[in-house]
């Protein structure tokens, strides 16, 4: 019975449907080549935890599909992760292995410069490509065969930006300091908020940068406060967050702190305790504990059966969410276009419009113009004990008001 309840979670609303061969291809007789998936993620290097834990939320949820069903559309998923280190160089050859002799009808990359790097090698070898970074230099040109599982950093910036603008006191505008990391990652927000600040209530006093894993923000920390910024916008790694919270205790400089989901990784609430408290918000654009949707359901079943993760993960969420999606456009190139390589996949992808997986993420549409899933998140509260409370509704910062719930 409780196999059939997970099953019923997991196909019928989560979205991987009709799994079975066609009737004129008897499974007994069937000679048919497995999908073949492809990720490059870093399981060594920084940012190790999340690298691992995203993987295993891939892993679990075609295991899911390879062990309960025909596989999609009576095809089995051969899911190939490797290390990409940290290393550009290491991660292209494994792209363009991938494209060639391995012959992949989907792959993931996990870096921005990776990602930017490889489109032309996708392209070129019409392979379908999801990132897991949300850089959005991802989204340009040209646009064919690369695709965001979520919206970018442009969506987190609008989210949290409107938020402080939207629950601020008082008459002046509020005053935000950036805190980012000095590499790709951090600077991605520095002209998105300045932007976005340009023509809303709301003041940018200060950007400060620090080289990754800086020992101590206590400089910077001192500089903020002296500035009266009144809320810290960061972009950085989970390490960073934390020295930057252990600082501002040290100045004794209480204000809340924003940053994207990404930041909530397992090193985070390793060393966060009596340190997070209840000043750290992000912008997330998925599913909670909580939360009534199947997609939660589904994911909580995963955990169950697979004990890959013992609580919500937001990093496993990532890989099940990438996995969903790229089942779901594996699924469509054989219903509408009858073959699975990854130039139907691709045009697949490009069918989705609102496509609906449960609540598991915001509902996604794809276009051959807009390779972007959504442009809806909500913001959240991180509690030291690794659980969320939802501070807002979901939202598209750019077409409506956010409304609160705390």
């Amino acid at each position: 019975m409780r196999r059939l309840l997970l099953s019923s979670i997991f196909f019928s609303v989560v979205g991987i449907f009709s799994l079975s061969l066609p009737p004129n291809l008897p499974a007994e007789n069937a000679a048919v080549e497995n999908i073949k998936i492809g990720a490059i993620i870093n399981l060594t290097g920084p940012g190790v935890t999340r690298g691992y834990l995203s993987a295993r939320g891939m892993k679990d949820y075609f295991r899911y599909i390879n062990e309960t069903s025909l596989g999609i559309s009576g095809r089995k998923i051969d899911l190939t992760i490797v290390d990409g280190g940290d290393k550009v160089s290491d991660a292209l050859k494994y792209v363009k292995k991938f494209c060639t002799s391995e012959k992949m009808d989907v792959v993931a990359t996990w870096d921005a410069h990776v990602a930017i790097t490889a489109k032309p090698i996708f392209v070129k070898h019409k392979v379908s490509h999801m990132s897991f970074s949300n850089c959005p230099d991802i989204l340009h040109a040209p646009v064919s065969y690369t695709y965001l599982p979520f919206g970018s950093a442009i969506l987190d910036c609008h989210a949290i930006l409107q938020y402080i603008e939207t629950t601020h006191d008082g008459s002046a505008p509020p005053k935000v300091g950036l805190l980012t990391s000095n590499d790709t990652y951090g600077k991605s927000i520095h002209g998105l908020s300045e932007a976005y600040a340009s023509n809303h209530s709301l003041e940018i006093v200060a950007i400060l940068q620090f080289p990754p894993h800086a020992p101590d923000l206590e400089t910077e920390m001192l500089k903020l406060k002296n500035m009266g910024v009144e809320y810290i916008v960061m972009q950085c790694s989970p390490s960073d967050i934390i020295t930057a919270l252990q600082s501002a205790d040290h100045m004794k400089y209480h204000v809340p702190f924003f940053g994207a989901w990404t930041c909530t990784g397992a090193e985070l609430f390793d060393r966060g305790k009596g340190l997070i408290r209840n000043r750290l918000r992000v912008s997330f654009p998925g599913c909670l504990p909580g939360d009534d949707v199947p997609g939660i359901q589904m994911m909580m079943a995963l955990m169950e059966r697979y004990k890959s993760v013992s609580k919500f993960d937001t990093a496993y969420w990532e890989g099940i969410s990438i996995a969903a999606i790229m089942a779901r456009g594996v699924q469509k190139a054989y219903e509408r276009l009858g073959k699975i390589d990854g130039q139907t996949v691709n045009l697949a992808f490009e069918t989705f419009e609102k496509e609906d997986f449960g609540g598991l993420i915001p509902n996604i549409t794809y276009t051959d113009t807009n390779h972007g899933a959504s442009f809806t998140t909500r913001i959240i509260r991180v509690n030291e004990n690794q659980t969320f409370t939802p501070l807002t509704k979901f939202w598209n910062p750019k077409t409506d008001r956010v409304t609160t719930i705390q």
